[in-house]
């Protein structure tokens, strides 16, 4: 099981960014659904690895956060809400979220788990969160492009570029490299919850 504990960055010097955030995680599969916990943190229960993975990088997206991944069991049955809940994961997640305010993390995100995959899992996810921030606006668009297209030359005529210069900003988004990463990242974070 996955808890993702997320806490906002610098929340005394912005507004409340909580229900932005939670209206964007509306519509994740979760085990028991992303609430805030306390103050401006907010915390999910997941079991499907494809989702916590899609939750960290829409989350590194958006910026301004702090994402601890916690892999491991959960005291059963799962309690209403996760502010309830306890259990291994619970405490890698509080782990981890501290560990991604370290001023040694950069990108602000980290993994702790039961196996020793969760140090693999995170030593990768680093590098994928370095990868996204510094992609520019440009990258993005054609990284987004090429999600929604078939070809560069589709992706192209969307963006009104040419074929190489679709292929240029997908080269120095680190597209290619990003989605190779993810299918490990994944089997990562599967391997760090432990033996269900």
């Amino acid at each position: 099981m996955f808890v993702v504990t997320v806490d906002q960055r610098g929340s005394r010097r912005d507004r409340d960014r909580v229900p932005d955030l939670l209206a964007l995680l509306a519509d994740v599969r979760t085990t028991l659904p992303f609430e805030r916990t306390v103050g401006d943190e907010v915390q999910g229960v997941l079991d499907d690895v494809e989702e916590v993975t899609a939750v960290v990088l829409t989350v590194l997206r958006v910026g301004g956060w702090s994402i601890g991944i916690g892999a491991g069991a959960v005291r059963l049955p799962l309690p209403a809400t996760p502010r309830e809940g306890a259990g291994e994961a619970f405490v890698l997640a509080r782990e981890a979220v501290e560990a991604a305010k370290s001023r040694q993390r950069p990108h602000s995100v980290a993994v702790r788990g039961a196996q020793p995959a969760a140090q693999d899992a995170d030593g990768l996810l680093q590098l994928v969160a370095a990868v996204r921030a510094r992609r520019s606006a440009q990258g993005w668009a054609a990284v987004d492009t090429m999600t929604q297209v078939s070809s560069q030359d589709e992706a192209a005529a969307a963006l009104g570029i040419t074929q190489q210069a679709v292929s240029k900003r997908l080269a120095a988004a680190c597209w290619a490299e990003e989605n190779a990463a993810l299918p490990a990242l994944r089997r990562l974070l599967a391997a760090a919850q432990g033996p269900e």
